[in-house]
């Protein structure tokens, strides 16, 4: 048999073709797309709650930014002197100025000193200034609590407000309160200083950086005064240093009697020296070369591998043009080959060709191994004997290379102790100079000014960014409700969460109704698209019994109050226009079907019926007005699980299945009797029950999973008491919407004195 192929789509790459099937591209967009529609549905029936959060962070966002206290910004531009022309063409005495990267980092940090925040504090008396004085501010304001450590803020207010308290506390909020920062690609540094004091902001700001220009001019004056001072003591001892050495060089050129030092270096056993160095590290090259190739051919004699796969044998010219021939034999071969037969003279002339050229190869690789040999053995006596000849030549320049070390030591002695001392001196004296005529570190390029407008809080800024993450926490929280939200809403979850078929969703019927009308909904007609959906349960319930008629229907769900009861009704309504049907309520715990159906709650039943105590006649009861037969519970038994499970109630349902074309049972839940369990064996198929967005799907799923345990046929699922317009805004279907047609059309139960 023909499997279909499946079509592929070819997506290009870089590498190779990359072959995707279309119906993966298909299902991918498929489910994202229903992602995509779930998160429009979430939000869309999560709106209000995700408006109200994010109006609520707006509001008090709001509230919040025009409570705070303005915050105004004054920024000083400051440009640093790395390269500034110096007075005098000396160094600076402690420190040398870099353009650097790590240069102006640390130019910025001593702005943020501590020692520079105090020099201003105190020249300033910032400590008193009302501003920064922590006694004179607000509760509203600066509060020093913020500052102050632990252990001082149980004491009392002298203690607190002790000078060095005080002066402590003022550095670090002025600390706090100043930024610098550097100017990208330049020699710019910004300063810049926040107050609530538009005034002060800009003051401070220019006191930063006058102060950084004067303690740097303080401290490089002290620095070249303490050198001045240092080099004038090491400068004598120097002097009488360089004395003594000079004294050393001449005895020593006396005593050896050493004219010129130059001869020995430029005399032929110096030049003999260096050629042979030379010789042996050429011979050490060559024999390195050898000795490769050599063990080369030892390996793979040893290791008994092709020789002709070392790179040795290879890089041979002879080996290559033998190959070469040995190539263009074997051309010739596979061209008669394809000619000619095996006895064919051209044929065996080409096997002879090749086989000689074969030959000689191997006779060639056999005399370049011993070449190889041969080469490895006379590279190795060749560096023997230049090591030799080096080692003799050493020998004879040993003693001159002594006196020429002794000489070159007095001689370096000498000149290291005159720049030595040269240097101290032209230092010393241009540090006495330097010492009055100090350059700046850096000049004020824009001083700051006071600045007109708040620089923070930035009031419309903050509103938008709050009004937007509240948008977002808005639609998380709806995501996160929807998520979260784990009940049957749709076909959609019945198919994925449950596991099963659909055969109806049921509308919830608005407006008031009264006891006993949701059971007979389907005959009053009290919702046309509550009655066309009970039609489309019967018509699948009687296509799904073509073959085999589904006689007796099982109606039961999970727990209490999902409405199984109205649905048995109204099914049994429903198929007693075109069968004959009897409705049995078998929930003898909590009967109801015969006092929403008009029967006598005190009439005989199904327990009556069962225990043979009556006739059937009377516990079978026929309502003319809606066309089916009826069996109520009859009198509550102490233990219905004993009589659903005896024999008699099997050859009841028996004599029903024979008697009628359907038989409903309506059976209690499954999660808290067994009846259905032992029902559903009396039965062709099972209907099961769900409220929409009540039951948990679990729940419904340990029902469902217990009947398939019984071995029950389930015919489907049924949604009961869906929200319309939930439903409707939820999926976006709008007046299109199934429901929506049933308002359109004059559907009618054939009870009614409406028009069918």
């Amino acid at each position: 048999m023909n499997h279909p192929v499946t079509p592929v789509q070819v997506v290009p790459s870089l590498a190779q073709p990359v072959f995707v099937p279309v119906d993966r591209l298909e299902h991918d967009a498929d489910r994202l797309a229903e992602q995509l529609r779930f998160w429009r549905r979430s939000i869309s029936k999560h709106k209000w709650s995700a408006l109200g959060l994010a109006g609520a962070i707006a509001l008090l966002t709001t509230l919040i930014v025009f409570v705070i206290q303005p915050t105004y910004r004054s920024t000083a531009t400051l440009m640093l002197e790395s390269n500034k022309s110096k007075v005098v063409n000396i160094e600076e005495v402690y420190s040398s100025m870099s353009g650097n990267r790590e240069y102006y980092q640390t130019q910025a940090e001593i702005l943020k000193s501590q020692e520079l925040a105090r020099r201003i504090v105190a020249k300033m008396k910032l400590v008193d200034h009302p501003v920064m004085d922590p006694r004179q501010q607000q509760e509203t304001g600066f509060s020093l609590k913020k500052l102050l450590p632990e252990a001082w803020l149980g004491a009392d207010d002298g203690e607190k407000f002790s000078p060095a308290n005080l002066e402590a506390a003022v550095v670090a909020r002025f600390k706090k309160e100043l930024t610098v920062e550097l100017v990208r690609n330049s020699q710019l540094i910004k300063i810049s200083y926040e107050s609530h004091d538009k005034e002060f902001a800009a003051n401070a700001a220019n006191w930063v950086a006058d102060g950084f220009i004067d303690a740097d001019m303080d401290a490089r004056l002290a620095m070249t005064q303490k050198a001045g001072a240092w080099l004038t003591d090491r400068l004598s001892g120097l002097r009488k240093k360089l004395e003594e050495s000079e004294r050393a060089l001449q005895q020593f050129r006396e005593r050896e009697r050493i004219i010129d030092a130059k001869g020995v270096a430029q005399s032929g056993a110096s030049k003999q020296l260096e050629q042979l160095s030379g010789g042996l590290v050429a011979a050490r090259q060559k024999k390195a070369e050898a000795e490769a190739a050599y063990l080369q051919v030892q390996s793979a004699q040893q290791s008994k591998i092709d020789i002709e796969s070392i790179p040795a044998i290879q890089k041979s010219p002879i080996y290559i043009q033998l190959k070469s021939v040995e190539s263009a034999a074997e051309s010739r071969l596979a061209d008669a080959a394809k000619k000619y037969g095996p006895e064919h003279p051209k044929r065996q002339t080409g096997d002879a060709e090749l086989r000689a050229a074969r030959e000689n190869t191997k006779r060639q690789i056999d005399t370049i191994v011993t070449s190889i040999t041969r080469e490895y053995e006379l590279a190795r006596a060749q560096e023997t004997s230049v090591e030799r000849a080096l080692a003799q030549s050493k020998g004879d320049i040993l003693g001159m290379n002594r006196k020429e070390y002794e000489l070159g030591v007095l001689e370096r002695e000498v000149a290291s102790n005159k720049s030595l001392y040269e240097m101290f001196t032209t230092r010393m004296k241009e540090t006495n100079v330097a010492g009055d005529l100090q350059s700046p570190i850096a000049r004020v390029v824009d001083p700051a000014v006071i600045s007109s407008t708040a620089y923070s809080p930035k009031k419309l800024r903050i509103i938008g960014i709050a009004t937007v993450v509240g948008l977002i926490l808005g639609i998380m929280l709806a995501l996160l409700l929807e998520y979260l939200d784990n009940t049957i809403k749709n076909a959609e979850d019945v198919d994925t969460k449950l596991r099963q078929s659909m055969l109806g969703q049921l509308p919830r019927i608005k407006g008031k109704v009264e006891s006993g009308d949701l059971q007979i909904a389907f005959i009053k007609d009290k919702d046309p698209g509550f009655s066309e959906e009970i039609r489309s349960i019967r018509t699948g319930v009687m296509l799904s019994s073509i073959d085999a008629p589904h006689k007796v229907l099982l109606v039961t769900s999970s727990v209490p109050g999902e409405g199984k009861t109205s649905v048995a009704t109204n099914i049994a309504l429903a198929l007693g226009q075109v069968r004959k049907v009897c409705l049995i309520d078998a929930d003898m715990r909590r009967p109801t079907v015969a006092k929403v159906l008009g029967v006598d709650t005190t009439s005989k039943g199904l327990s009556n019926l069962v225990s043979g105590s009556d006739p059937t006649s009377e516990c079978l009861h026929y309502n003319k007005e809606l066309g089916i037969h009826i069996i109520p519970s009859g009198v509550v038994p102490p233990n219905p699980l004993e009589l659903l499970s005896s024999i008699r109630f099997a050859e009841a349902m028996k004599w029903l299945e024979e008697s009628f074309d359907v038989v409903i049972i309506d059976s209690p839940p499954l999660q808290l009797v067994s009846d259905p369990l032992i029902l559903s064996q009396f039965a062709h198929s099972v209907i099961f029950v769900v409220k929409a967005d009540s039951t948990p799907y679990q729940v419904a799923l340990g029902g469902l999973e217990r009947l398939r345990e019984a071995k029950a046929h389930i015919l489907g699922v049924v949604i009961n008491q869906i929200d319309r317009e939930k439903s409707d805004r939820y999926y976006g279907y709008g007046k299109y919407s199934a429901y929506g047609y049933g308002k359109k059309y004059s559907y009618s139960s054939g009870y009614s004195s409406k028009p069918a």
